[in-house]
C-alpha cells in the first residue's frame, strides 16, 4: 500500500537506554522549575510544535508523556516518537489533495537529524520499524515475545509490525501508533514504555484479538 509522506530518525541504543530508565531515574518532582531544570541538563528541549506539550530530547527524537515529570515516575505512559506517516486512507479521498497535512509531515523532516521520502510506501515504513527493532533487541539482549500486524481499528493506513517486549515493571511495544492530530489522520511510528498494569496479562499468541487489545491498552493515552 503506497503511503504519501514518512520521516523518521533512526533509534540508537542510547535512545532506547534512556526511554528504558525513565521510571527508574531519581524522581524529579511535578514542578515547572524543577523539570526544566531536568530538561535543561539532559540536554532535551520543550516541543509544542510537532506534538502539544512534549519533549525533544538529545537524541532527536520527540518523546510524549501523560505526566508533568516522567523522571523518575514509575506510573507514566511514555512514548517516543521516531517517525511520521501519512498514510493513503482509500476509504476517504477526500483527504487526498490535503496539502497541509504534508505540510504536518515536512515539519517533522525538517527537524535536525531527520529524513523523509513523498511519496513511500509501506515496506519502506516496515524496514524503518525493522532496524528500530534490532536496535530494541540489541538494547534488551532478547528478541520480542510477540509480533503482530497492527489493528485496523488502531490506525490509519497499511498494517505495519507491532513487537512486544516486557520487563519486570513495563511493557515495550514498538509499532505504529494514533498521531491524535488533525482527524486522528497522521500515524506515529513510537516506541511505547508503560506500567505493565496498563493492561491484562500478555495474552497468548494465538489470541489475535486480545493481542490487539492489550496493544492499543498500552500504546494510547
Amino acid at each position: 500500500m503506497p503511503v504519501r509522506a514518512l520521516a523518521h530518525r533512526p533509534l540508537t541504543t542510547e535512545a532506547v537506554a534512556e526511554l528504558v530508565e525513565l521510571p527508574a531515574v531519581p524522581p524529579v518532582p511535578d514542578d515547572s522549575d524543577a523539570v526544566d531544570e531536568e530538561v535543561e541538563r539532559r540536554g532535551w528541549v520543550w516541543e509544542d510544535g510537532l506534538v502539544c506539550e512534549s519533549f525533544r530530547t538529545a537524541h532527536g527524537h520527540v518523546l510524549c508523556t501523560d505526566v508533568v515529570s516522567p523522571f523518575g515516575c514509575p506510573e507514566a505512559r511514555t512514548f517516543l516518537v521516531f517517525g511520521e506517516v501519512y498514510p493513503v486512507y482509500p476509504h476517504d479521498e477526500d483527504m487526498a489533495n490535503a496539502s497541509w497535512l504534508y505540510g504536518l509531515v515536512d515539519r517533522w523532516r525538517e527537524q535536525p537529524g531527520w529524513i523523509g521520502s513523498r511519496p513511500s510506501t509501506a515496506e519502506e515504513c516496515e524496514a524503518v520499524l525493522a532496524r528500530a527493532a534490532r536496535v530494541v533487541t540489541e538494547h534488551l539482549g532478547a528478541a520480542p515475545e510477540r509480533t503482530a500486524p497492527s489493528a485496523e481499528s488502531l490506525v490509519t493506513g497499511p498494517p505495519l509490525t507491532h513487537r512486544v517486549w516486557r520487563t519486570a515493571t513495563h511493557a515495550l511495544v514498538l509499532g505504529p501508533a494514533p498521531d491524535n492530530g488533525p482527524y486522528g489522520y497522521l500515524t506515529h511510528l513510537q516506541l511505547s514504555s508503560t506500567p505493565l498494569d496498563c493492561g491484562p496479562e500478555l495474552p497468548p499468541a494465538e489470541d489475535e484479538d486480545g493481542l490487539a487489545a492489550w496493544i492499543a491498552d498500552h500504546i494510547d493515552w
